[in-house]
This record gives C-alpha cells, structure tokens and sequence, in this order.
C-alpha cells in the first residue's frame, strides 16, 4: 500500500482483524468488547455473517434478510458511549484508504470522505480519532500528504483522496465528489440558518451519484422525536425491503465494557435522559413544537418579505438583544379581513434580525424599516429590563412590554398555524428557529416551549409575537357573518 496505485482487496472485517493494519491501533488489539459493531460493519459492506451474527442482526435491525450488496444509506441510532465517534473513524478510514475511486475522478479530482459533526469540539474529536488511527498504521500513513496539521484542515492522502472533517453545514458539500458521508450525531445537529439535517442530506446525496456504493452513514444517540434519525428508524426500521437500513441498540449492547452502574445512577437522576442517552428510547419530555409538514405549508409560495399595502393595519414586535450570540430581531404582521364564510388570515409580512450591533443604531434600522408600514409602537419582551423602553423613546417609538411569557406566545400561535390561518416568509432562519422548536410539558399543565441548547429562537420568537398580536387585533365579527359561516 505504499504505492498509491495498489489498493488491496481487503474487506473491512479482515483489515480490522489483521495485526499489521487496523490491529495497531490500541482500541483495536482486543475486539471482545466490538462485536456487535463488527455485525454491523458485516451489515454495512455486505460481508458473509455466521447464524450468530445473522441473531444480532436480527436484534438491531428487526430483519430477517442481511443485505446481499453494500447498504447505500444507513441511520445507527446507538447509546451514549458506546464507540460511535470512533467506529465513525475507522468507517472513514477504511473507506480513504481501501478503495479505488481514480476511475471514477476527472483530472485533477479528489475523492472526498466528508464526516460532519454538531459543532467544532465534537468535529475536532472525530478528526483526533481519524489521524490517531492513520499515525499507528505505517502503511495509512505513508498515504498521508503534508505534515500534520492542528486544525481542521483536510488530510489529503496520496491515492487522490481527501478526509475532511467538519461542522454540519450544508455549504461545506455541495459541488464536491463525495465517495463516503458520515453524520456524526445527527440527533443533535443544532444548526443556524438554512442548514438542518435534511438540507444537508439533500446537499450529499447528488455528490455520491458518480461513486457506486458510496455510503451515507448517519449515527447518533438519540434525542427527541424529530429529525432524519427519528424518521429513518420510524419509517424503516424492521422492513426488510426499506432501501435505508437502520439499527438500533442502548449502550449496554454496543459497548460492554461501560460502566453499568453509571446507567443505573443516570436512570435515578434523570429517567427520560437516561432512557434516550443509554437506551433505545426517545425523550418522551420532548417534542417538536412544529411539525415539518405544517411549516412546510405555511411557507410555500411565500416571498421573503412583504412590502405595505394600503388600508391594512399593521402590528410589530421585537426580541431585544443587547448584543453576543443572539439576534436583535423585528417582525411586522396584519389579518387580513374578513370574509362572510372564512375565518381572518394572518400574515408575517416582514422579520430582520442584527448581530453583535450597536443598540441605538439598531433601534434607529428598526425605527426606518417599520416607518413604511405606518407603525409608530412595538411589542417586546417583558424580561428585558427598561433599556429597550429607553433606546426605542428616543427613537420615537412606544416600546410596549408583552403581557404574556414566551412559551405561551408560542402556545396561542400554535392553533394559528396547526389550521393554517397565518401565512410565514420564505425565510430559512425563521423556518429553521421555527423547526427546532421544543415543547416541554411543564407545571400546572402548562407546557413550556423553547429552543434547544446552543440554538436561538429570536427570529421565530419576533414573528410568533407578531402574528398573535395582528390576530388579537383583527376587528371583531357580527352576528350576521356568523350566521353566514353557519349556513354555508
């Protein structure tokens, strides 16, 4: 393998096994604790099982049939610390360094092995574990181009393949020939902007045409009950004719060797976290607010922004931000009239949002951009202190403090767009913030709605104001067109 024109014919299994290859690397000399991901990795390339491993397959999979070609997709859904990140490691790996894909490259082409993950520190460990495992093989690494380098630079290997590890942006693949896709964590990929599981899944896929078995490879613990990973496992799971494989398996199957009385204590302390971190259990705590679906609607045929009619009434809000990580947004809305047989629509006609800015300055762009719209007051949040009251009176505009908490904000803006009566933007940050949304039941039967850690909601929190206030707003109906709606 030291001339970068020979690529061995060697199955997975066997270079894992093999003393001289994947057998250096020291997670590797004992493969006692790994036989079940070795199941796995027979499942994943189509490699012959005995009837034991054809059991545990069964177990995992819900299938009777093991796979007679490589799977093209799969989604691992696989308990906390059971070895994800670095059996994700070896999977890329093996895949740079044990496959000819110069016939399918145009000159001056690379392969590419993309591994992305839920943010820099995961990506850095996931990259660690890639060049451990190149340094203790002599003959991967003889491959690698380059002196080593601390970031997360590409690692370029001399067979015209490329490991790239990085975050889960949908950016960072398009356009590149992509012989092997590994999504590190899925469940938990809290992304800004337009770049969630799926945009990113759409984004690889078109890069894998032109490499035959090229494999996406999802593979998380499990979280709430949303995402590709929650729908690969609900939709596929146990049908031996699904095109997408799936396996599903706690911590204590994967990975033997932990430590059993830390589940047990985890299941004391937190039952619905430990069930879904350990188990093979959602959070049972946890759900979306939003269905995809219904998002999917209320933005279809949608602009980005809508500008100002006349004769309509127009309301605004804002979500202050005094600076960091969060957005200081605005969102203007308006019902629609009317009519004697149909309930008033709502629409989101505008939502901007500014970082890291000056406050007066913001104030003073809000203040230019609701001017148009004839609105001289905005609604916002009760919880941020008086300098909102302050920064917007001196921009001339009345500042008014809601009455009502976030989450039930969110609560009346649900049946708004559950019976589709509020129309959304073509915006992929407000859609984004919208689908992250999390619903908690909480005290007193009051549930409690919010983003994730890590993530934000001021775009959707600015446009869900808006929307409830221009339905409080709407001008109220008579008795003649309720009669109306009850005859038709």
């Amino acid at each position: 393998m030291t001339d970068p024109g020979a690529f061995p014919t060697i199955d997975v299994v066997t270079a894992l096994e093999d003393p001289n290859l994947f057998g250096l690397v020291p997670k590797f000399h004992d493969l006692s604790s790994w036989q079940r991901w070795i199941v796995l990795l027979r499942a994943l390339f189509a490699l012959p099982m005995s009837p034991e491993d054809v059991a545990i397959y069964a177990q995992h999979t819900g299938r009777t049939a093991p796979p007679s070609q490589p799977v093209q997709k799969v989604f691992i859904a696989s308990g906390r610390r059971s070895g994800k990140t670095f059996m994700s490691a070896l999977i890329a790996v093996y895949l740079a360094t044990f496959r000819d894909y110069r016939p399918y490259l145009t000159a001056g082409e690379r392969a590419k092995i993309l591994c992305l993950a839920t943010d820099r520190d995961q990506a850095g460990l996931l990259l660690g574990y890639i060049r451990g495992i190149l340094e203790a093989v002599p003959l991967f690494a003889a491959l690698v181009e380059g002196a080593r380098d601390a970031t997360l630079a590409p690692i370029d290997l001399a067979n015209r393949v490329t490991i790239k590890v990085s975050t889960c942006s949908y950016r960072a693949v398009r356009g590149q020939t992509i012989a092997g896709a590994i999504l590190d964590e899925l469940a938990f990929w809290r992304v800004e902007g337009a770049n969630p599981d799926r945009e990113v899944l759409r984004a690889i896929e078109p890069g894998t045409g032109t490499i035959p078995h090229a494999p996406i490879i999802g593979i998380s613990s499990r979280y709430a009950r949303s995402g590709l990973l929650y729908e690969a496992l609900r939709d596929h799971h146990g049908k031996d004719d699904a095109r997408i494989l799936t396996w599903s398996a706690g911590t204590e199957d994967m990975n033997p060797t932990f430590p059993a009385w830390k589940i047990a204590e985890a299941r004391v302390d937190d039952p619905s976290g430990a069930a879904s971190e350990y188990g093979e259990t959602w959070r049972q705590d946890l759900e979306s607010f939003l269905s995809v679906l219904v998002l999917a609607e209320l933005r279809r045929g949608q602009p980005s922004e809508r500008a100002p009619q006349p004769g309509l009434r127009y309301v605004a809000a804002v979500d202050p931000s005094g600076g960091g990580a969060d957005a200081f947004t605005v969102s203007v809305a308006h019902a629609e009239p009317a009519t004697r047989t149909e309930a008033p629509r709502v629409q989101v006609d505008l939502v901007r949002g500014w970082t890291q800015a000056d406050v007066e300055n913001t104030v003073q762009q809000i203040k230019s951009t609701l001017t148009p719209y004839g609105i001289t007051a905005v609604v916002g949040d009760y919880y941020a202190g008086e300098w909102p009251s302050a920064a917007f009176r001196r921009a001339g505009i009345q500042y008014i403090r809601a009455t009502l908490p976030k989450s039930q904000i969110y609560m009346e803006f649900l049946p708004l767009a559950n019976t589709k009566r509020v129309a959304l933007l073509d915006h992929d940050v407000l859609i984004n913030e919208f689908e992250r949304l999390e619903r908690k039941p909480g005290r007193e039967g009051k549930d409690t709605v919010d983003h994730p850690s890590g993530a934000h909601d001021d775009y959707a929190n600015a446009a869900a104001l808006a929307a409830v206030l221009a339905d409080r707003a709407k001008p109220p109906r008579s008795v003649e067109d309720f009669r109306h709606m009850l005859a038709s």
